[in-house]
């Protein structure tokens, strides 16, 4: 008797690769190099060495390609390994802005976690795909990765058995350049000069989304919204962002606007770390009629004294932003 629904597909792919076939040796590096990857991504010691770097730019720029090819042409007739290894590299690139367009219309949006989760996930079923389409392809025209000849190949080339001292000395020399080279442009990535310095301020509305922001508000009532400040400061920072409630008027002749009332409503504290962004949440409400504009104000580090208010505390505030609302009764 056969165990219950072993002629589903999905079962019976899952019995031939993972009971009947050991896991093929380019897929079980995949897996591994994913596994480095996430590890260097958040372990606390690794994380801030270039092995995260190292390990993972291949995850962004050639894996998911690579687990996608091997799940689509099983077989060594399909594709030669150049052609497999170019196709990796742009189908890649196809995938990872796949996938970020599809997390920009998520709750999640596109951040750290649900794009390292959104890929390890493509990549896992990829290669489970994969894993099962080889270990049911004739195993005479299966595709093998061909690291022995590979190897063989660039062993030749750099130390031929036939050759002057000339030339394995060039050879030498050569590939001493490439390694050089590698390691250079490992380098400049792990550690890049550091370019402009700035801040990242904006609010979104309720869906966090930049839309759907409140207009008119109601005494009493909340309205969340999300107050999201990012760091490229190149160092920590301890932000203070203040909301306030105004009134602005402007003169007979419409050109010119001035405060008549300020507000302080809120003021929060947010330390940023270097190159990561906080989403505050945040409900708007309001408890007086009158008030026709919310400002937003983020402070880096030097706030103002209290006796600083209208458009002067506004041009002292590090960024600012505002909504234009209509509070009713």
């Amino acid at each position: 008797m056969h165990p219950a629904g072993k002629d589903s597909p999905v079962l019976h792919i899952l019995y031939i690769s993972f009971l009947q076939t050991r896991i093929f040796s380019d897929l079980k590096v995949i897996l591994l190099w994913l596994t480095g990857a996430i590890a260097c991504i958040y372990v606390p010691v690794l994380n801030e060495t270039p092995i995260r770097v190292l390990l993972a730019l291949p995850l962004v720029l050639f894996i998911p390609g690579y687990s996608l090819i091997a799940a689509l042409f099983p077989t060594d007739e399909d594709l030669d390994l150049i052609e497999r290894i170019a196709l990796s590299f742009g189908l890649s690139i196809a995938v990872v802005l796949l996938i970020g367009l599809g997390l920009n219309y998520t709750p999640w949006g596109i951040r750290l976690d649900p794009v390292v989760i959104s890929l390890s996930l493509f990549t896992i079923i990829m290669v489970f795909i994969a894993q099962g389409r080889r270990a049911m392809t004739d195993p005479d025209s299966r595709y093998r990765f061909p690291a022995d000849e590979i190897m063989a190949g660039v062993h030749e080339e750099f130390f031929p058995k036939e050759g002057n001292r000339t030339d394995k000395i060039l050879s030498v020399i050569l590939l001493v350049s490439i390694i050089a080279a590698i390691g250079t442009t490992i380098f400049v990535i792990a550690f890049p000069r550091e370019g402009e310095k700035f801040t990242e301020f904006y609010i979104l509305g309720e869906k966090r989304m930049a839309a759907d922001y409140p207009d008119r508000l109601f005494i009493g009532e909340e309205y969340p919204m999300y107050i999201g400040v990012g760091n490229h400061e190149y160092r920590n920072v301890s932000y203070t962002v203040e909301v306030h409630q105004m009134t602005m008027e402007t003169d007979e002749s419409g050109n010119v606007s001035y405060i008549t009332r300020m507000n302080l409503t809120d003021r929060l504290s947010v330390l940023v770390p270097h190159n990561e962004t906080v989403i505050l949440p945040y409900n708007l409400s309001t408890a007086d009629i009158g008030y026709n504009r919310i400002e937003f104000l983020l402070f880096n580090e030097s706030v103002p004294d209290r006796d600083v208010r209208g458009m002067e505390r506004i041009n002292q505030s590090y960024r600012d932003l505002h909504l234009w609302v209509k509070v009713l009764g």
